[in-house]
Formats: structure tokens, sequence, C-alpha cells
């Protein structure tokens, strides 16, 4: 008798409080652990309310917030990558897929090389001033226009996974080098602050970034018990879906526009950040299997741990000239994408 296309093989699931226990070790590494060393207990001590005055700025000024921003940013690439990846069906498939990454890198480009302009007062040498805290809303907004132009273009030619994909290939390609050939042309003097958000970097981000993530990731999560059902059925045939009496076209959307808020909200903050949407949905798959009531928990963990821990390896080897996470990612996800399908049938 054929199995129903729906049902999975029980799986253990002691790699969900495992995953669990490891969320908490890495926040806790990362509180403890920094390029200025502080003895644990005036950490511990600031964590309950007391601490010296300087253990109390570092720890609640500066890496409690990073840690938070982090870890948000972690779940969000993470679970928009595991969406992307179930409606497209595509292994491959991660934020840069529909044109999220470009469309925020573009908009970024252009709002600091053209954004505020400002004079010195009794000078008329023009100074360029970047209120850093705008980036989040502007990249946001580019990366949501990028995606709804993706959208778009494969709706026009009948919306479907690879539809999709070729449109944002196609968008993706030439906003990132319009950005990049604006870089090469106008960006001498801002290069620093560009290339630090391309690499994907936590430096100096605060509560105020936090926050900025917060609603993303609530709205996020209490969206996933509403789809679940309609994900598993996007990730067969479409036509196959349809036997099934999904909506395709309202259910393939709504997930496209819950992946592409996650992912947005989290470029914006963080940067571009390489292979966490890729490679820990394939992590998360590869462990728990198919069932994706314990893969999209899993991916949770794993994406906020990921995150965590490469700001803090990037923290500890630069020193003060700390390594952007994106660097951190690419180094390390390379040789682990390789080991998955290895080990992937």
């Amino acid at each position: 008798m054929t199995a129903h296309p729906l049902r999975h093989s029980t799986r253990p699931v002691w790699f969900l409080p495992v995953s669990f226990l490891l969320v908490l070790l890495s926040l806790v590494l990362a509180i403890f652990l920094g390029v200025v060393d502080l003895p644990p207990g005036d950490v511990a001590a600031t964590l309950l309310g007391r601490g010296s005055p300087e253990a109390r700025a570092i720890i609640l000024d500066i890496r409690l917030p990073r840690i938070a921003t982090g870890a948000l940013a972690g779940i969000h690439f993470a679970l928009a990558g595991f969406l992307l990846q179930t409606i497209t069906r595509n292994p491959l498939a991660d934020p840069s897929l529909i044109g999220i990454s470009q469309g925020a890198t573009l908009s970024v480009t252009l709002f600091l090389l053209f954004g505020v302009h400002i004079y010195a007062p009794g000078s008329s040498a023009q100074v360029t001033e970047l209120p850093l805290h705008w980036l989040p809303s502007v990249g946001l907004l580019g990366g949501l226009i990028a995606c709804a132009l993706v959208y778009a273009l494969a709706l026009q030619a009948d919306l479907g996974p690879l539809r999709l994909t070729l449109a944002g290939i196609a968008v993706g390609a030439v906003l990132h080098a319009v950005a990049i050939g604006l870089i090469a042309g106008w960006g001498s003097t801002r290069i620093e602050v560009m290339l630090e958000w391309l690499s994907g970097s936590l430096y100096a981000r605060s509560w105020q970034h936090a926050v900025f993530l917060l609603p993303f990731t609530v709205v996020g999560l209490a969206a996933l018990p509403l789809i679940r059902r309609s994900l598993d059925l996007l990730s067969l045939s479409t036509p196959v879906a349809r036997s099934f009496g999904l909506a395709y076209r309202p259910a393939f959307s709504g997930v496209l526009l819950l992946s592409a808020g996650l992912a947005a909200s989290a470029v914006g903050v963080v940067g571009p950040i390489v292979f966490v949407g890729l490679i820990v949905p394939h992590f998360a798959r590869f462990v728990a299997g198919r069932q994706s009531a314990l893969r999209l928990p899993l991916t949770i963990m794993l994406g906020a741990i990921t995150v965590t821990l490469a700001d803090l390896v990037g923290r500890l080897a630069g020193r003060a000239d700390e390594i952007p996470i994106g660097v951190v990612t690419a180094f390390c996800g390379v040789p682990v994408l390789i080991a998955l399908l290895r080990k992937t049938p």
C-alpha cells in the first residue's frame, strides 16, 4: 500500500532539547567572552543587577544588545531559507534567490552615497553625516521592493517555483551589478562603512536594532502553525498540491511574503550574511528528516546558534579588529555544506 504523501516516519526528538541547551550555552559564552576580558564573577554580578560600572557598560550596553540582535537575525535568515527552499523545491534557495539581499544592498548603497549631506558651520566644505540608525529601514524597504519586482515578473509568467527562481536570479544580478558599479564609482569616501555592512556585521548594534527585528520575529513565529499544512503541500509538485485542495497561488504568495519580511528585516540590520539561510535548513533536514514539525523548531534554534557563535568567533579571533560574521560563516559554511551534500541521498 502506498503511504500517504503527508505522512512522515517517526523520528527521535532528542535533538530538540539538546539544541535548546546549545542555544543557552552559546548565549552564555557570548555574554562571558569578548574582546575585553571581564572576570566571570563581575559578569554574573552585572546580570544580577550589580557589578562594576565598566562591566555594566560592556555587558548591558554592548554585548547583550549585540547578542540579542544576532540571535534574532539568525532566526530570520534560517527561517527564511527554510521557507524558500520548501516552496521553490530548490535546495540552494536563500534570501538572495528572490533578490532580497541584492535589493537591500542597492538601497543601502544609494543611501550611504547620496543620502544625507550637511555643511559644517562657518565653512563651505561639505561634511557627510551617516545616520546609521536609518539603515535597517532602508535595507528592509529595498529588499521588499526587489522581492515585489521578482514576484511581479514571476506572476506574469504563471507564478511557480521555476519562474520565481529565474526571475530572482535575473533581478538579483542586475541589482548587484548596479550596487557594485556605484561603489566602484562613488564609494571611495564611504567605502569602509559599506564594506562593513556588505560583509555582515553586528558591530555597534544596539537595543534599537533588536527592537526593530522583534516584531518581525513574533509575526514570523506566530504564523508558522497556521502555514504548516500549506508548507507540507507546497513541498510537493503543483498538481499534487492542488489535488489535496490547496489554493496554490495564495498559499505560495503568503509564504513568500513571510520569508521576504524575515529576510529583508535581517539584511537591513546586519547586512547580507551568507550561508546561514542556505546551510542551517540543510543541517536541520539532515538531523530531523522529513518532518517539518521537527525541522522548523530545529531550524530556528540552529539559526540563533550559528549567528551567535559566528559573531563570538569573529570577536575573539579578530580582537580589536573583529572579523565580520559573513566572513566566518562563509569560511565555515563551505566545508559544512559539502559534507552535508555528501551524506544526503
